[in-house]
């Protein structure tokens, strides 16, 4: 297993593979790389792919100090350098696309393409879930939380027809410290100021039900990013990427693959 080097000294492990144009992929808030298993294929015929275990995940190093969005960009720069590249096309979905703005607004020589899924501008800005959808994933039953969480991610058509495996219910072996870092580090993501001064091809996708992480907040990036694009993909929840993946990944391939840049 590779590992980069952050600043601060943490190891953080990565993935790549496939050939191609480099594409970093970004996964939700307390997840590791295998958020993309089901899909990292459909991408890899163009791009070379490379994804990370956020430090807190998988092989990374998990110390019990705070975490940001900002912090996991930089730990996702310590990749890019570790690798060799210089520039790469960025796919951030859910938490991952929070961390992908602050890359794309902080280094933008190291991002030439941006793709933010299923995420919002964050803090005073976003438009936060209801409070059912907080009761729900906060019930003590774990396996009631978890079907929850399964019906936000899913469509109740899609659930009635696989029994899974799901990639996106979050790394069962974090520490629970590292989870509430986590927690803390989405929660306290607020990227609004900066979102003007984002100046690469952007296009921003979301599912129309998605609740988890509501719809309202893709134009709300849409609008503050200069020239960003925005698909709605009608039907689909929180994981938009993984259940319409027929729709969704021919769509961000068509963009990354347009002459815009």
């Amino acid at each position: 297993m590779p590992y980069a080097k952050a600043t601060d000294g943490a190891r953080i492990a990565y993935q790549s593979a496939g050939a191609g144009s480099p594409l970093l992929l970004l996964g939700g808030q307390a997840n590791n790389h295998h958020w993309w298993d089901a899909i990292r294929a459909d991408f890899e015929t163009a791009h070379r792919t490379v994804s990370l275990d956020y430090r807190g995940t998988g092989d990374s190093d998990k110390p019990d100090i705070p975490y940001s969005t900002l912090g996991f960009a930089e730990d996702a720069i310590a990749v890019l350098d570790d690798l060799g590249i210089e520039s790469a096309a960025v796919y951030g979905t859910s938490m991952g696309g929070r961390v992908a703005q602050w890359l794309a607004a902080r280094f933008p020589d190291r991002v030439h393409a941006l793709v933010l899924g299923c995420t919002s501008p964050g803090s005073r800005h976003a438009v936060e879930r209801g409070p059912q959808v907080r009761e729900s994933l906060a019930q003590p039953d774990p396996t009631a939380a978890r079907q929850a969480l399964l019906e936000l991610m899913y469509t109740p058509a899609y659930l009635a027809g696989t029994s899974g495996p799901f990639n996106t219910l979050g790394d069962p072996t974090m520490p629970a410290y590292a989870k509430r870092r986590h927690l803390y580090a989405s929660n306290k993501h607020d990227a609004w100021d900066v979102l003007p001064d984002i100046a690469v091809p952007t296009l921003v996708v979301h599912g129309t039900d998605d609740r988890f992480n509501p719809a309202a907040n893709a134009p709300l990036l849409a609008e503050r990013i200069p020239d960003a694009r925005l698909e709605l993909i009608p039907g689909a929840r929180h994981a938009y990427f993984d259940e319409f993946r027929d729709t969704a990944g021919p769509l961000v391939l068509k963009f990354l693959h347009a002459p815009h840049r």
